[in-house]
């Protein structure tokens, strides 16, 4: 019998005031790293997908960015 599955995890990268693309008002911005791994008897092995995005603090929106721009985000 084998137990497998995925697993993922949210990394916090860092909080910025931008403005949102859903609602337009200038607030703080969550940038955030989500790893998938692949696991094996409840070990994770390897990473299956990363995806970056931001969420808004004033309206809650959530919306995907490439790692290009959110390594640049990151720096700031």
């Amino acid at each position: 019998m084998l137990i497998f599955g995925l697993r993922t995890v949210a990394h916090r990268l860092g909080v910025l005031t931008l403005l949102c693309r859903n609602c337009g008002n200038t607030a703080a911005q969550v940038l955030s790293r989500r790893v998938t791994k692949f696991s094996l008897f409840f070990i994770p092995l390897f990473p299956v997908r990363t995806k970056y995005d931001m969420q808004c603090t004033f309206c809650g929106a959530v919306y995907g960015i490439s790692k290009d721009e959110a390594s640049r985000l990151a720096v700031r």
